[in-house]
Parts: C-alpha cells; sequence; structure tokens
C-alpha cells in the first residue's frame, strides 16, 4: 500500500509536469498575443508577463479539451485568452491593493506607474477575446461568451471585495459569493473552455465547470492562508497585507462567524490604519479560534467535491490523473 507521502509526491509531480508542459506549450502563443499590443504599451505588460506564474490556467483549459478525447491544439487559443485574462486582472489588483511586489519583482503599477498599469491590463483583456475570435466559429464564439461572463463575475467579486474592506464585518456566506465570483469564475471558466472549443456534450461540460467552481475556492482558501502566514521568500508577496488591508478573508470570515472579537484597528473604515502589532494579534486570534483549521479544513472539503464531479463523466487515464493531480495540489502549494 502506498504511504500518503507517497501519493503526494506522485501527485505534486504529475501537477508540476502538467503545469509545466501547459507553460512551455502555450508562452510562444501568448508571446505572439502580446505582440499585438500598442508598442507604447509593450514595455508594461511584458513586465507582468516576465514573473511566469503558475499557468494553472492554461493546463485546465488544454486538459479540458483532452478530457474529451480532443486534441489539445484545439484549446491552444483558449489557454492564450484566459492567461491573458487572468493577467489583466493581477495587474488590476495590485493597483487596488496597493502591492509593490508579485512574483518576486516590482509589480507593474510600481515599475510603471498606475495610469500605465491600467491601460495595460485593458490592453490584456482586450487582446484575449481577439485572439478566440479571429477565427469564427460557433465554438469559438461560445468560448468568447463563456470567457466573458467569467470576466464579468471576476469584476463583480472584485468589487465584492472591495466592498467588504468598509465594513467591519462579513459572513462567510457573503465571502464565498465574493470567492465565487473573484477567484473560481475565471477557473471553472478554464476548466471547461477546451470541452467548450471541442464541441463537447454540456453534461461534460457542466461537470468539468463544477470541478474547476470546487478548485477555484479550495485555490481562494490556500491563498488566504498563505497571505496570513506563508514565507515572502516563497509567495513573492509581503505577508500580512490582506489583514493591513481590512480584507475579509476566509479565515477571518470564519472567526467573525464564531463571534471571534477582532482588533480595533481591523474593524474600523480602512482609512485606519492596521498596525503591525494588530496583524500579529490578528495572526494569533485566528490561530486559537481555529479559522485556520477551519480554513484548511473548508479547501479540502472543496477539493473532495471537484474530484467527486469528475467521477460522474468518463475521462481518458492521462487527463484525469492530470485534472486529479492539479486539484490535490491547490491544497498542497506554498505559493
Amino acid at each position: 500500500m502506498r504511504s500518503d507521502a507517497t501519493v503526494a509526491t506522485r501527485n505534486s509531480r504529475t501537477a508540476t509536469d502538467a503545469l509545466a508542459h501547459a507553460k512551455a506549450f502555450v508562452q510562444p502563443e501568448l508571446d505572439a498575443a502580446v505582440r499585438r499590443i500598442s508598442p507604447e504599451l509593450r514595455a508594461a505588460v511584458e513586465s507582468q508577463l516576465a514573473g511566469g506564474g503558475k499557468f494553472m490556467r492554461a493546463a485546465l483549459v488544454l486538459l479540458s479539451a483532452s478530457a474529451c478525447g480532443a486534441d489539445e491544439r484545439v484549446a491552444l487559443d483558449g489557454a492564450v485568452a484566459i492567461e491573458l485574462v487572468h493577467n489583466f486582472s493581477l495587474v488590476h489588483d495590485d493597483i487596488i491593493d496597493g502591492d509593490l511586489e508579485r512574483r518576486h519583482r516590482p509589480t507593474v503599477w510600481a515599475q510603471h506607474g498606475i495610469s500605465s498599469a491600467i491601460i495595460a491590463g485593458d490592453a490584456l483583456a482586450t487582446v484575449a477575446f481577439q485572439v478566440l475570435l479571429e477565427v469564427p466559429t460557433a465554438e469559438r464564439a461560445s468560448a468568447a461568451s463563456l470567457l466573458a461572463d467569467a470576466t464579468q463575475a471576476m469584476i463583480a467579486g472584485q468589487a465584492l471585495d472591495m466592498e467588504f474592506e468598509q465594513r467591519s464585518s462579513a459572513t462567510l456566506d457573503e465571502c464565498l459569493e465574493m470567492v465565487s465570483g473573484k477567484t473560481a469564475a475565471l477557473l471553472r471558466c478554464a476548466a471547461c473552455l477546451g470541452a467548450v472549443l471541442s464541441g463537447a456534450p454540456d453534461s461534460t461540460i457542466s461537470a468539468l465547470w463544477e470541478f474547476g467552481h470546487h478548485v477555484g475556492i479550495a485555490f481562494q482558501a490556500v491563498d488566504d492562508l498563505l497571505g496570513i502566514w506563508g514565507e515572502p521568500d516563497v509567495t513573492g508577496k509581503p505577508v500580512g497585507n490582506d489583514l493591513r488591508h481590512h480584507k475579509k478573508t476566509l479565515p477571518v470570515c470564519i472567526a467573525i462567524s464564531q463571534g471571534i472579537e477582532l482588533p480595533s484597528g481591523y474593524t474600523s473604515s480602512t482609512g485606519t490604519e492596521v498596525t503591525d502589532r494588530e496583524v500579529d494579534e490578528m495572526r494569533e486570534r485566528l490561530e486559537k479560534c481555529g479559522a485556520r483549521q477551519a480554513t484548511i479544513d473548508l479547501g479540502e472539503r472543496h477539493v473532495r467535491d471537484a474530484l467527486a464531479a469528475l467521477g460522474r463523466i468518463s475521462i481518458p487515464s492521462s487527463p484525469l490523473a492530470q485534472l486529479s493531480a492539479i486539484a490535490n495540489y491547490v491544497t498542497e502549494r506554498d505559493r
């Protein structure tokens, strides 16, 4: 019988290989898409993409095509498009959050200024749809519509996240609604976009959509944990910034739902600075009340739900193993 550690190592290797393949396969076309952008914005856009990234969304797009028995090349433009939209969202997120560093590099706005960063993000989003719609097919039109809906849901989730910063509290259900848009929308789109481009039946698309939704919730759960307890040298982002910005993350909303009293600087308006002492106090309270462990449990539960969704459809063994490995990788990552 294989030990849990052996299974985890095998899953990690499978996921890492899938992500590396997606990056190698998609990167040349991603670079070509960026060359469509105005030369005046190219430096800002390239500084965003130079940090690399996991290419998880691109991998899901390619694997969702393979899961339907299609050649992954059918989904290549979809993988490029979703990476462009993802990076657009990161450029704008960094402006909103005031983050100076991402992926161990200066953020676009910190390096090129806010105005250039805003319009560079706009350019990334726009070229994504140009890539998808360049060849006029019914499948590509459906894929573009799906990506547009996901982008709108992602933006709505971001708006909720910003609104929560102005409030003293938010419920766990409200937080999950926000996460469903801000993070899960693009991941569930990625998980079925290749299937749409392959002309797969609705039942297959629906199961892959559900898989991506649960992966998205789990992904955000781990992101929230890393934002509070992660190592900046590993994550490439300042630790504690979510707390300094009054973010109503999953651990915080779990604590609020338990009636845990938060430091006064955290529950007041955004304009009030959360001190380093209060950040440390928050970490301690979240740990002691069990919010950290509850967030871990929530992430693991959504991974199980994601795998159950895959079990509803027939998928060839190789893409099934890779999709399953990526789902498990989400809760095991440290960045």
